[in-house]
């Protein structure tokens, strides 16, 4: 699905749902219903809705027909970033969940960008999957949270569910299910586990500055600071991306620049592994010149040697628990029920590993750059 509803550079746009439900002046809910057939809709209305159809050239999607034959069989699951595992680990427990009762997954990849994940949204509707679910942090913007409101709203009225898995709520009024982990304390735990080694110069890196995921654990890591005393120094906190090209070049950068730290936090494990490539070509030593440590507990944690100390989150677990919560109660194919708004919250944990160790007293750096 990635890449669904883009068309050639001149081609004429065409018609979506939501032309024709702004045309006609209902919901898109409403368009949805009058075009399946599946829920009584005033005369008047239906006459409306499928006037402005005529009237947009409105054509229906082919495979959103085909599927309106066989409904409330699919889940749509919207990623960032297919190849990232933190994406690919919790899309793999959707898909597993949602075959044991028989249903589609349906990927999709923003890429990102957060207007393709509202366009997604109403592609999936339109499609007339039984959930959607957004995977992963998201921007902390207050009319992108209403417009995704908005679309929770519609995705209820149409029988649908939206569920947020790894993310925050949109509020208890919204009717959206949410699967969170503990972002924030699972970044408390693995900054104080550092700090009970004897580090306070703890470099922060990674992680998207506008996004959800990255500003709670930046919060846990202030917090395990404050709660021991250690000032909090903002040239030790780099945001940037999930990256491991960017846990690569920012760690060559700040080790020219020789800004002194004895320990990294990197925002996920990948960026964890960019920064240990810097690392061992500037000629520093995991543990025992730098302390490093992750987040995600991803396979790239156990493949890193050292192995990487790192924040456990139950992926898989967190996608088998978001279509849980988009049919819950469900025993067999026509166990369909109400969408939930409830909210399940994993819980984080450290894994110790081998790429921690207490820091030099003094630490005199003296590692190279690379070229």
């Amino acid at each position: 699905m990635k890449g669904s509803g883009q068309q050639a550079a001149g081609e004429p746009r065409r018609a979506t749902i939501r032309d024709v439900a702004a045309r006609a002046g209902v919901s898109t809910a409403t368009v949805s219903r009058v075009l399946n057939r599946n829920y009584p809709v005033a005369e008047e209305t239906r006459d409306r809705v499928e006037g402005a159809m005529r009237e947009l050239g409105y054509v229906v999607n082919a495979h959103a027909r085909a599927l309106a034959g066989t409904s409330n069989r699919t889940v749509g699951i919207i990623v960032s970033e297919i190849v990232d595992p933190f994406f690919a680990y919790i899309a793999r427990g959707v898909e597993r969940e949602a075959a044991r009762t028989g249903r589609l997954c349906l990927v999709c990849c923003t890429q990102g960008d957060a207007k393709r994940e509202l366009a997604f949204v109403d592609l999936l509707h339109e499609q007339r999957a039984d959930a959607v679910v957004l995977v992963g942090g998201s921007i902390v913007d207050r009319a992108y949270t209403a417009e995704l409101t908005r679309r929770a709203e519609e995705l209820h009225a149409g029988g649908s569910s939206l569920v947020l898995c790894g993310r925050p709520s949109l509020g208890g009024r919204v009717p959206a299910a949410a699967v969170e982990y503990d972002n924030e304390g699972g970044a408390f735990a693995i900054t104080d586990h550092l700090l009970t080694q004897g580090h306070r110069r703890i470099l922060y890196l990674g992680g998207p500055p506008a996004v959800s995921t990255t500003l709670d654990r930046i919060a846990g890591y202030r917090r395990a600071l404050d709660l021991r005393g250690v000032p909090s120094d903002d040239a030790l906190v780099h945001t940037g991306a999930f990256s491991r090209a960017f846990g690569y070049r920012k760690t060559l950068e700040l080790l020219g620049d020789q800004l002194d730290f004895t320990a990294i936090f990197a925002a996920n494990d990948i960026v964890a592994a960019g920064a240990a490539q810097a690392l061992e070509e500037s000629g520093a030593r995991i543990p025992e010149d730098v302390s490093l440590v992750g987040y995600d507990d991803v396979p790239v944690a156990q493949e890193m040697r050292p192995r990487l100390t790192t924040v456990h989150i139950p992926l898989e677990e967190m996608g088998r628990q978001a279509v849980r919560l988009a049919t819950p109660g469900e025993d067999g194919d026509d166990a369909w029920r109400a969408p939930t708004t409830g909210t399940h919250r994993v819980g984080t944990h450290i894994v110790v590993r081998d790429s921690v160790a207490p820091p030099k007293t003094p630490r005199t750096r003296r590692a190279r750059t690379a070229g």
